[in-house]
């Protein structure tokens, strides 16, 4: 049995649709017009009532002007389009897709990763991403791997090579929702110190604390976390000024 009689009554998934050759392509356009098909070898014809979803990152328009792909099958295909944006298009999911791998990444490989420094998150927002997201789960990976401690360490000097090497030009960084990023980039941050925080038990300064887990200094990170509205833990802060008044300390204290 091929995959359309084991997806009869059911649906199949044809990736890289723009891929088939334009001898295959007559082959698929009957079975989606017709629903009928034989078996490789075969003489009975067979029928098969399935759902296609067809999936692909070329231009198959172009490509029937091309005469690469055939008309009637595109628009046999493009009954319900739906387009994915590239990741380019869409950086406050960077920052969520890059924890995303890390977390997977790590438990994979029984490597802690407790944060990733905001100036890597914020160069990883602005890159291109050619690859889409096959290549920052590469590039995730990849840094999982060489990291040498907690902090998720990615060179982002790489980034730049792919697209110097293919000739091709930076876009325009004004031209993506720059809004959006920011806010994507500032949770980001938020979420890390939240996160560090949470697995320290409050403790900001120190060898263990949440600021060397995330590689900053100590004043350094205070001075983000007010930023970013994070109130430290009362006991794990020193104050310049000691309280003198006694409802202030029972105001800590509680």
């Amino acid at each position: 049995m091929g995959r359309f009689e084991l997806a009869h009554g059911g649906t199949i998934f044809l990736d890289e649709v723009g891929e088939i050759s334009l001898e295959l392509q007559p082959k698929l356009l009957r079975v989606l017009q017709e629903r009928k098909f034989e078996r490789l070898g075969g003489s009975r014809t067979l029928q098969s009532d399935t759902r296609v979803v067809a999936a692909t990152n070329q231009d198959l328009r172009a490509m029937v002007g091309r005469g690469t792909f055939r008309s009637d099958l595109f628009y046999r295909l493009n009954v319900f389009p739906v387009r994915v944006p590239a990741l380019r298009e869409r950086p406050e999911d960077i920052p969520l897709l890059v924890r995303h791998f890390a977390g997977e990444f790590s438990r994979r490989m029984d490597k802690p990763i407790g944060g990733i420094p905001p100036s890597t998150m914020s160069k990883l927002c602005r890159y291109a991403w050619p690859g889409n997201v096959r290549e920052l789960q590469n590039v995730v990976e990849r840094a999982v791997i060489l990291s040498p401690g907690p902090v998720l360490e990615i060179d982002t000097g790489d980034l730049d090579l792919p697209e110097s090497k293919a000739g091709m030009t930076r876009p325009n960084v004004q031209a993506l929702p720059l809004r959006g990023m920011w806010d994507a980039l500032q949770q980001a941050r938020r979420d890390e110190i939240l996160r560090a925080l949470s697995e320290v038990g409050g403790r900001v300064g120190g060898p263990n604390g949440a600021a060397a887990r995330l590689g900053l200094k100590r004043t350094t990170l205070l001075a983000r976390m007010k930023k970013l509205g994070i109130e430290p833990h009362p006991r794990h802060v020193q104050p310049v000024h000691p309280p003198c008044q006694s409802d202030v300390s029972k105001t800590i204290a509680s």
